[in-house]
């Protein structure tokens, strides 16, 4: 995208990733990229009309089903489709099959006039279990990256993205962002498009942490992943009865 194309409205779709979780604010409400990169375009263009429809725990097809629609609706200038995480996490998942909902949602979302914000997941081998998923993942990367050249999309490649693999990215359930992590992914979308934003790439500042020893993954399984295998297996959302934060296009910042 040039520097002269000015984007009005932005619309996020998606799961957990995409609603900001553990991106938390004084008032304990949830921040995210989303909200950072809205308020980007908000101090770049002057104010932005901005809405989030993603809830935590939402697969590919039913942020198609659920979100997209209302996406489409909107008239949005710049529309983000983030989906497929969840899926990827499921071991009897067809990536292909998953890649080809993918592209159809996208080819839905091209034809109302949008821009689109296509996302690669991020790289979760540094994660205990997660990078049993890595191989999934990379595949489906290489799916996004297609589908986003051949219906001109905007492409955010988190894989790339390597201040990621650093553990001060990721909260203690090592699943989802850290603040900081939001901030750097906010940064990629704004310079994926052009608009002006610091380096996502940026060195983190201060002493790495030090490896989780044993017993730190000991405590992370007992509190976070077993608790999340639990649902899984009974196939219960982390979403279920949560509604979207942002439901419509209004002005922030």
């Amino acid at each position: 995208m040039s520097n002269d194309v000015v984007i009005r409205s932005f619309v996020a779709i998606g799961d957990s990733f995409t609603e900001g979780l553990n991106d938390v604010l004084p008032d304990g409400a949830l921040a995210g990229w989303a909200d950072r990169f809205a308020a980007i375009l908000a101090q770049q263009y002057d104010g932005v009309r901005y809405a989030n429809l993603a809830v935590r725990g939402r697969g590919l097809d039913e942020i198609i089903r659920e979100q997209l629609p209302l996406a489409i609706a909107s008239h949005p200038d710049l529309i983000g489709f983030s989906a497929g995480g969840n899926d990827l996490l499921r071991a009897g998942t067809d990536v292909d099959e998953a890649a080809d909902r993918y592209e159809q949602g996208v080819v839905e979302l091209r034809a109302s006039g949008a821009r689109v914000l296509v996302f690669t997941g991020f790289d979760v081998g540094t994660t205990p279990v997660l990078r049993l998923a890595r191989g999934r993942v990379a595949i489906y990367n290489e799916h996004l990256r297609g589908i986003a050249r051949r219906h001109g999309c905007d492409l955010v490649d988190l894989w790339s993205l390597t201040p990621l693999r650093d553990r001060r990215a990721f909260s203690d359930d090592r699943l989802h962002l850290s603040p900081e992590g939001h901030e750097r992914v906010a940064r990629l979308v704004a310079r994926s498009l052009d608009v002006p934003a610091p380096d996502p790439f940026e060195p983190w500042s201060g002493i790495a942490a030090a490896e989780p020893s044993r017993r730190d993954d000991l405590i992370w399984a007992r509190q976070h992943f077993f608790p999340w295998l639990g649902r899984h297996l009974r196939g219960r959302s982390s979403g279920a009865g949560i509604a979207p934060k942002r439901p419509d296009l209004e002005l922030f910042g």
